[in-house]
């Protein structure tokens, strides 16, 4: 039987996800280890990742964990950062940085060959990191300079409007760096919060093909850390700043947009359809808002919407860099675009794209067992499980659209908005 090449193959939204969760290890003092096997990669990828610990009384200066974090491989009391540069090169290793509003930690991506070799020298840059003062001068002056740079593009200075406003000009999540903020930054600093305050409440998440003795050896290495104790107090939000700022930016060829709003948690009966909505909108390059605004209207080279998770809850944000003088006008579109979503039942060919673009968006995630621990992650530290995404894909599959309405119109208010714009007014 011949194959018509010319008829793309039917797709079909599978019945259910089968996902396998990691195995979960309890090292010394209740750390938590999470292994996933990966049979058919040599490589091992391991992630220590610790909780930003925020202070109760006295204030907290993000730029701290910041510059502490990426001063750990500047160098350690037995190798100098070149040296320690060379060995991790020579072992076929690579060592990164995690850094975020609520975690930070360090990632090793070695071979099972060399992994009982750079083991010892890894977990050697949290305890015995020295923190060179010239090291420290080079990476701020690196930062001063970023920051000089970023005050100078309208899409930074949105993001950073639209940050305090959600969060709180004073909370860790909204404050803006200055140049004044990194000059304050000192070594001593840096080796407090390393001492007594970097080492809480680790997790390790380990994928690759070990044995049970290695798997011991990695117990035994992060099993002691010398782990601080104390309490770590979640700051809490400011109430969002509604309505808008805008923000002329003197020769700016282009207006830079944000529009956003808190939202419910991944744990809410509502997100998953409000996830839904969210890519019906503007969450995937078929978009209402790139038809509009890009294709008929011209006005941006691409705009998306899309949900976030932090602080235990979620938000919304709609985000693009404009024609200049257009921002006023292309919010006005998007909220166009959402009356639409409430008013006009959306079609059936419509609704069957977007649900197989999320099913095999979805299926595309758990492509590797270095993805399936990273969206282990995602829900494991929103309180979740693996169960999160088989619900996700048992709602594509079932969802008829007609709940896009009732989601628009609960969540969706532009009297509940933030906006911002930035550049040519």
């Amino acid at each position: 039987m011949s194959i018509d090449r010319s008829q793309a193959p039917t797709f079909q939204i599978p019945d259910q996800i089968n996902l396998t969760p990691p195995e979960c290890r309890y090292l010394k003092g209740g750390t938590r280890l999470f292994y996933i096997p990966s049979p058919t990669i040599d490589a091992v990828k391991m992630e220590v990742i610790f909780p930003v610990h925020f202070k109760e009384k006295e204030g907290f200066y993000p730029l701290v964990p910041f510059f502490m974090l990426h001063m750990l491989s500047e160098g350690t009391k037995d190798l100098p950062s070149e040296a320690l540069d060379d060995f991790f090169d020579f072992h076929g290793s690579e060592v990164e940085v995690i850094s975020g509003y609520e975690r930070q930690g360090l990632s090793l991506l070695t071979t099972k060959k060399h992994l009982t070799k750079v083991l010892p020298v890894f977990r050697s840059l949290f305890t015995e990191a020295v923190f060179p003062e010239k090291n420290l001068k080079k990476r701020k002056s690196q930062k001063k300079l970023s920051i000089s740079i970023q005050n100078e593009q309208t899409s930074s200075r949105a993001n950073q409007l639209i940050r305090s406003g959600l969060f709180g000009e004073q909370h860790p999540f909204g404050l803006q760096a200055t140049e004044s903020d990194v000059d304050a930054i000192s070594r001593e600093q840096l080796v407090s919060y390393y001492q007594t305050e970097f080492l809480t409440q680790p997790h390790l998440f380990v994928t690759g093909q070990l044995s049970e003795a290695e798997l011991t050896l990695l117990e035994n290495y992060f099993g002691d850390l010398p782990l601080f104790s104390g309490k770590n107090i979640r700051p809490p939000l400011a109430n969002p700043t509604l309505g808008r700022q805008a923000e002329a930016k003197a020769n700016a060829l282009q207006s830079s947009i944000r529009i956003g709003k808190w939202m419910v948690p991944l744990t809410h009966p509502d997100y998953l359809p409000l996830s839904l909505f969210n890519t019906v909108l503007g969450g995937y390059f078929g978009s209402r808002l790139i038809r509009n605004i890009r294709e008929e209207k011209g006005y941006t080279y691409g705009i998306n919407s899309f949900l976030g998770n932090l602080n235990g809850g979620s938000y919304w944000m709609v985000a693009a860099d404009v024609k200049g003088g257009y921002g006023d006008e292309v919010i006005r579109e998007v909220y166009k675009e959402i009356q639409r979503l409430i008013t006009d039942p959306i079609p059936g060919e419509e609704l069957e794209k977007i649900k197989n673009y999320l099913a095999g968006n979805l299926l595309a995630n758990f492509s590797s067992p270095f993805d399936l621990m990273s969206h282990f992650q995602l829900v494991y530290f929103e309180g979740l499980d693996f169960s999160f995404y088989a619900r996700k894909l048992a709602f594509i599959k079932d969802f008829d659209g007609s709940q896009l309405q009732e989601m628009g119109e609960n969540y969706f208010s532009p009297k509940s908005m933030q906006e911002v714009i930035v550049g040519q007014l």
